[in-house]
């Protein structure tokens, strides 16, 4: 509704715009006519100055000159002083108001009535002939054979020639002023209705007529001027008033055709939104909510508050409701299945940690039928790698993540295993194990535990036979590269003590895997350490745990 009453708002802007123009132009154009009108009037009032002033003549006057022109000053309205001048400037006679001492000669208004002008109107010297502003009107005087004689000058007051402010053709708060041709006041019914004016306007008015422009009054307002000459071309007659606002022409409008389409309009509007926010915004805002919960993971919230929307609403919010219910029938299918395989899995390496273990026990089992020390030495060899790998399925069993181990944990029940597994051929071999925790996968794992075994059981040979000691095993993770690191306090015979057979070649090819390097040197006091550093594993850290486990919390073997 509120678009279809758009475009009656426009048009009805449109026509509203139109009329503000019409009756600012007009405003304008009255503006001109009164000022026009009011020069006339002071025009005329002027000529018949004129009219006066020829009919003085010399004769008419005769000896009786300043009674009669005083005379004449107290009879006719308008008048501030009439004076008689020789053909030399000077005062013959005047009404009681001049002063006889004041001559003419130097006076450009003399000088162009001595040229042969017959008349000239222009604005009085200030304090000689009256003490307002005031209009000289000066008509030639000649001898009968033509010759020049002198003046005959009325002194006219401005304020009885100033237009008044009451017209009723003029608009309203129209202010009244009489200029000069510089455009500066000489008398005004309000000076603050006129400020600084632009130039060059007088110009105008003398060769159209009238000017109209606008400019700012004295209080910084916009107002609208018209401006006409008054006499000759010496002073002007100025009209200001009040620039056509829209508001003050709304005001004074009453027809006030942009103000009811305008509140048809909003009334339409807030009717349309009044209605769209009780029949849709509402709904949509609760539908949108129960779609937040339903994001967070509960399908088991029902919109059932929309059994009271529109039938639209409704199908959406049943549409919703099915939704969820298929989100909730389908994860619940997916975690099934997960934990479905997840039992298969664990089942998985739950046995081949078992075959591995069987196949240790054999082997196990081989190595004591044997009495060639090397080949029993080879088959505990053997054993022990297939023990590190059934420790990898046994920890990926009891892993809460079917894919992941932590480091830390199994590297504890690798060295217990290694440790207590030679613990009855030897003395007391005491471990300490200092690790930083990191989940990895068992790919990266298995080269990893396998060449832990190569380091302890090299240690194990070398370092402990028939002496024990301390087994040193750390592991550290510093950012882009992680250590792991065995350690023992035997007699320290350096890389022969690892040898350069299976042993070595096969610690060597594990760290190939893992795309590092094998460093083996003598420890810090006396022993060997033998470090394996490689790339760190993208992985997760797992939740901090104490690093170091040793002394008594240690894992020991007696003999």
């Amino acid at each position: 509704m509120a678009a279809a009453l758009l475009p009656i708002l426009a048009l009805s802007v449109l026509q509203s715009a139109a009329a503000f123009r019409r009756e600012a132009e007009h405003q304008r154009t009255d503006l001109a006519l009164g000022a026009e009108r009011a020069a006339a009037t002071a025009r005329a009032r002027l000529e018949s100055a004129v009219v006066m002033l020829e009919t003085l003549r010399p004769e008419s006057v005769g000896l009786y000159c300043v009674p009669r022109l005083r005379n004449l000053v107290d009879r006719l309205q308008g008048y501030e002083a009439l004076v008689r001048f020789s053909a030399t400037g000077r005062v013959v006679c005047a009404s009681g108001s001049v002063p006889f001492d004041s001559a003419a000669v130097g006076g450009d208004w003399f000088d162009r009535l001595k040229a042969g002008e017959r008349m000239v109107v222009t604005r009085a010297p200030p304090g000689v002939f009256s003490q307002q502003a005031a209009v000289l009107t000066a008509v030639r005087a000649e001898r009968p054979l033509g010759a020049f004689d002198g003046a005959f000058v009325a002194v006219i007051p401005l304020s009885s020639l100033r237009p008044t402010a009451a017209e009723r053709a003029l608009p309203n708060g129209a202010e009244v002023a009489v200029t000069d041709d510089r455009g500066r006041l000489l008398t005004s019914t309000d000076p603050r209705a006129f400020g600084k004016l632009e130039t060059g306007w007088t110009r105008k008015a003398l060769q159209e007529g009238s000017a109209l422009f606008h400019a700012k009054d004295a209080e910084g307002r916009n107002r609208v001027f018209a401006g006409a000459p008054l006499a000759g071309q010496d002073v002007f007659v100025l009209l200001s008033a009040p620039t056509q606002g829209l508001l003050s022409w709304a005001r004074l409008n009453p027809i006030m055709t942009l103000i009811m389409p305008l509140f048809a309009w909003g009334l339409a509007l807030v009717a349309v939104l009044s209605v769209t926010e009780r029949v849709v915004i509402r709904w949509l805002g609760y539908l949108e909510r129960i779609a937040s919960i339903y994001a967070k993971g509960r399908y088991s919230v029902r919109p059932l508050q929309a059994r009271n929307a529109p039938w639209e609403i409704r199908n959406l919010a049943t549409t919703l409701d099915q939704m969820a219910e298929a989100i909730d029938a389908r994860d619940v299918a997916l975690r099934d299945n997960l934990a479905h395989k997840d039992a298969l899995m664990r089942e998985i390496h739950h046995r081949v940690k078992n075959n591995l273990q069987v196949i240790s026990s054999l082997l196990n089992m081989q190595q004591r039928a044997l009495t060639d020390p090397g080949a029993r030495a080879a088959m505990s060899d053997t054993r022990q790698r297939i023990t590190a790998l059934a420790l990898i399925y046994r920890a990926l069993y009891l892993s809460p993540d079917l894919k992941r181990v932590d480091v830390r944990l199994f590297l504890e029940e690798l060295i217990a295993q290694l440790v207590a597994g030679d613990a009855p051929r030897g003395p007391l071999v005491r471990t300490e194990l200092e690790a930083d925790p990191l989940v990895i996968d068992p790919d990266k794992l298995a080269p990893l535990a396998l060449w832990a075994v190569e380091a302890i059981t090299n240690a194990q040979k070398h370092a402990f036979a028939g002496r024990g000691g301390t087994l040193r095993v750390r592991f550290k993770v510093d950012g882009a590269e992680s250590r792991l690191e065995v350690e023992d306090d035997g007699p320290g015979a350096g890389e022969d003590a690892v040898g350069q057979g299976v042993g070595r070649t096969l610690m060597n090819a594990f760290a190939r895997q893992l795309r590092g390097r094998v460093e083996i040197g003598p420890a810090i006091g006396h022993g060997v350490v033998a470090r394996l550093v490689f790339p760190t594993p993208e992985a997760a850290a797992p939740e901090a745990q104490p690093r170091a486990r040793q002394g008594s919390a240690g894992n020991q073997a007696a003999a």
